[in-house]
């Protein structure tokens, strides 16, 4: 029977390092489950004209993942295992066999990761980029992105001797990762501070508005910025954003009311600075338009901030704003649930949560919440109804944006 081709969107996401074990397993399993009858499963295996068997069932799990092949999804798994690992030997056994791999992205589909000499440059294996060009890898520009992004700057520093040549917009990419030694190596070859239309404003509302959580690092791009021209606004929020307690102290002393005013979303990223009005550009968990300063150092994982404004008075049940449509009306504690750092596989937001249990976050405070998440399957908007903290994480449509190590929190305190 014919097999149908790839799906243009998979149905399956393949880690980064995708271990043949588990996918084994997970054939197995689907195989399974389609033989007991289980609706979609048989519905995946009659999309592609497949018959159950374990053979068809590996092709099946292949293309949900987006490959072509279960065989080139075995040697995805070993080209990543011999990169992660180091194993130079390994790899060019791999390549001389299928040299067709050497310019295929690794997990066998289009990615950001893209090909061996991308992926190493990704991990900082200088020394398999080095093999690699000697095998014939062409990929110089895209390895020297991924090495700037990451911060992998010896490895940056041979692709460059090798070739690879500094771009429009290159800065871009640290300023995605929250990566200062990508993005001052950039800058001092000379990069341009502009995306690659030119606008000198898109990397600091890149800085702003990225998913990415990294405090030190965002502090200092903003800074780099800084240096570079960029005029940022003398506002609290703006403060926040750049790790400066000096400046929220200054604030502090000319406003006693600081803790308890509210931002809206120009505030927290200001259209001045080229960030979107739509705020679901702007990746964050909870919404934080209409919130305190208590908001938004949850969701950008600001915790010494956190700790300082809790220690010197900052009432950890003041709300958020309620809106025209009344929506609003959240504490940050809702923040530590459907959490940004989290989702990122940062800690802050479970010890965020600690720090606001223990300065006396109330557990009982509902709110009405609607969100919409951007870059995910789902992006429709989605409305909570008179929820706690707790309600609102259990309840949450995606649940990989929800730390269940802060909902395990509060249900020990009673929530």
């Amino acid at each position: 029977m014919a097999h149908a081709s790839t799906p243009s969107h998979p149905r399956r996401q393949l880690p980064v390092r995708p271990n043949l074990e588990q996918l084994r397993r997970q054939a197995k399993e689907l195989l399974r489950r389609a033989k007991a009858g289980d609706p979609e499963s048989l519905a995946e295996f009659q999309e592609q004209g497949a018959a159950l068997r374990l053979t068809d069932a590996q092709l099946v799990l292949a293309r949900s993942c987006g490959v072509s092949s279960w065989p080139r999804l075995v040697q995805a798994c070993w080209t990543a295992d011999a990169l992660w690992e180091g194993d130079a030997d390994r790899l060019r056994e791999i390549l001389l066999k299928h040299p067709q791999l050497i310019h295929e992205p690794v997990r066998g589909q289009p990615d950001n990761w893209g090909s061996p000499m991308a992926y190493a440059a990704t991990l900082g294996r200088t020394d398999l980029v080095e093999m690699l060009a000697g095998l014939g890898a062409s990929d110089l520009q895209h390895a020297f992105r991924r090495a700037c992004l990451k911060g992998r700057l010896d490895t940056a520093r041979r692709l460059q001797a090798l070739g690879a040549e500094l771009e429009p917009g290159m800065v871009m990419d640290p300023c995605e990762t929250l990566n200062s030694d990508g993005l001052d190596f950039l800058l001092r070859l000379g990069a341009e501070p502009a995306d690659t239309a030119g606008d000198r404003l898109a990397p600091v509302a890149q800085v702003l508005q990225t998913y990415s959580r990294n405090p030190p690092g965002k502090h200092r791009c903003l800074d780099l910025l800084v240096q570079a021209g960029v005029e940022l606004p003398e506002t609290p929020p703006m403060a926040l954003h750049r790790g400066r307690r000096d400046l929220l102290e200054a604030h502090l002393a000319r406003d006693p009311d600081l803790f308890q005013r509210t931002w809206s979303h120009d505030d927290i990223y200001p259209a001045s600075l080229g960030c979107s009005e739509d705020p679901t550009y702007a990746l964050h968990g909870t919404p934080l338009a209409g919130g305190t300063l208590l908001h938004l150092a949850v969701d950008f994982d600001e915790r010494e901030i956190l700790d300082w404004m809790t220690a010197a008075g900052a009432d950890p049940n003041a709300r958020a704003a309620v809106d025209p449509q009344g929506f609003g009306g959240h504490t940050a504690l809702f923040g530590t649930v459907v959490s940004q750092p989290f989702r990122v596989g940062r800690e802050g937001s479970e010890q965020s949560a600690q720090r606001l249990l223990a300065t006396g976050a109330r557990l009982d405070l509902r709110a009405d919440l609607r969100k919409s998440l951007r870059f995910v399957e789902d992006e429709s908007e989605h409305v909570y109804r008179d929820v706690t903290a707790r309600e609102w994480g259990e309840r949450f449509h995606d649940q990989a944006w929800v730390n269940p190590a802060a909902l395990r929190l509060i249900a020990e305190v009673g929530g």
